[in-house]
C-alpha cells in the first residue's frame, strides 16, 4: 500500500512572540513520517500558519502535544489581531495530497477532535467536509462572534460542539478541525492606508456580495507595512484562478487612484494554481508556453506577473513531496 500524504495546516493565535511560537511548534518538527514545511508568523494578524506534509496518522500524537503547549502558552483574553479567531489553536484542516481520499481526511479530523477534546477538555467543531450539519460547513459561520462571543454562542443547542464540553475554555477558546480540498490563502497589497478602499474592493470580489464564487475576502490594515491588503481565501482555484482575482482587484483599485504593489501566498499552494496564471500571462504577451518548464521557471514567472513577495518554489506543494 502506498503511503498516504496529507497537508495539515494548523493556525495558532500568536504571531509576535517568536520564542513562544518556537516552543509551541517544536513537537511538530524533526519527525520521521511527516515534515514541518513552514511556520509563518504575522505580527499584524497576530497569527501563525504552520504547514505539515506527510503521513496523517503520524501527525496525531505530535498535534496533541502541540495543542497542549498552545493551551499552556496562549491566553485568548489578552489577544488582539487583524485576523478573525475563536481559539488559541484556531483551525486545523486536513487536505488530501496523495493516495488519500477526502473521506479519509474526515476520519483523521474526527480522530484528532476526539483526542484533543478528551485529553485537554477543549470544545471542537468539525467543519468543511467533516461538518456534521450544514451550518458548520463554512468556517466563518462557526467563527462568527469570535472568542469574545463564543462563551454565549456555545450554550445555544444549535452550537453544541461536536466533541468536548458545551462550554468555552476560558483561556483557550474553541477549535475547528476539518477536511477540505486545497484552498489558497492569498493577499493583495494596495498602496494606501485607507481600509475603506480595501473593503470596497473585497466586496466587489467576494461571493457573499455577488462577486466571484469560491472567494472569501475582506480588508486589513498592516501596521508593520503601513498599507492595506485585500485578504482572501480562494476556495477553488480551478473555478476562479489567481490571475482573474488579481486583475480584478487591480482594475477595481484604479477607480480610487490606488495601485496594487504586490501580493503574497500564505502557506502552500498546488503547482497547477500557479500554472493557470502563468499560462494566462504568457498568452497575453504571445509567448509560447513550455510544458517542460521547471518549478524554478514557474516561480520566476509567477513572481513577475503576480508581484508575489517572499515567494520561492518551496511554496508549491509538489516541491515538498
Amino acid at each position: 500500500m502506498m503511503n498516504q500524504i496529507v497537508q495539515c495546516v494548523p493556525n495558532i493565535s500568536e504571531g509576535r512572540d517568536l520564542k513562544k511560537i518556537e516552543y509551541i511548534t517544536e513537537p511538530l518538527k524533526n519527525q520521521d513520517r511527516f515534515k514541518c514545511i513552514s511556520v509563518e508568523p504575522d505580527k499584524d494578524y497576530h497569527r501563525s500558519v504552520i504547514t505539515l506534509i506527510g503521513d496523517p496518522q503520524a501527525m496525531l500524537v505530535p498535534l496533541l502535544e502541540f495543542f497542549r503547549r498552545t493551551l499552556e502558552s496562549i491566553d485568548m483574553n489578552n489577544h488582539k489581531g487583524e485576523h478573525a479567531r475563536m481559539g488559541a489553536v484556531d483551525v486545523v484542516p486536513f487536505i488530501p495530497i496523495s493516495n488519500v481520499t477526502i473521506e479519509a481526511c474526515v476520519d483523521y479530523a474526527k480522530q484528532l477532535g476526539q483526542l484533543v477534546s478528551s485529553s485537554l477538555n477543549i470544545p471542537i467543531f468539525l467543519y468543511a467536509k467533516a461538518a456534521q450539519m450544514p451550518s458548520r460547513i463554512n468556517l466563518p459561520e462557526i467563527r462568527k462572534g469570535e472568542f469574545e462571543g463564543m462563551g454565549d454562542k456555545i450554550k445555544d443547542p444549535d452550537w453544541k460542539p461536536d466533541f468536548g464540553p458545551q462550554e468555552m475554555h476560558k483561556t483557550f477558546g474553541v477549535t475547528a478541525i476539518g477536511a477540505r480540498i486545497p484552498l489558497i490563502a492569498y493577499n493583495i497589497d494596495l498602496n494606501t492606508t485607507d481600509e475603506k478602499v480595501a473593503n470596497s474592493i473585497a466586496k466587489a470580489i467576494r461571493q457573499s456580495n455577488g462577486g466571484f464564487q469560491y472567494i472569501q475576502a475582506g480588508p486589513v490594515f498592516l501596521d508593520q507595512r503601513n498599507h492595506v491588503q485585500v485578504t482572501m481565501n480562494i476556495l477553488d482555484f480551478k473555478k476562479n484562478p489567481i490571475y482573474r482575482i488579481f486583475e480584478t482587484v487591480r482594475m477595481e483599485a484604479k477607480r480610487y487612484q490606488v495601485e496594487v504593489t504586490g501580493s503574497e501566498i500564505v502557506g502552500l499552494l498546488p503547482k497547477d494554481a500557479l500554472l493557470d496564471s502563468v499560462k494566462y500571462y504568457l498568452n497575453v504577451e504571445e509567448i509560447p508556453y513550455d510544458k517542460k518548464m521547471s518549478m524554478s521557471q514557474i516561480t520566476q514567472l509567477a513572481v513577475k506577473y503576480l508581484k508575489l513577495r517572499d515567494f520561492d518554489e518551496l511554496k508549491m506543494i509538489e516541491a515538498n513531496l
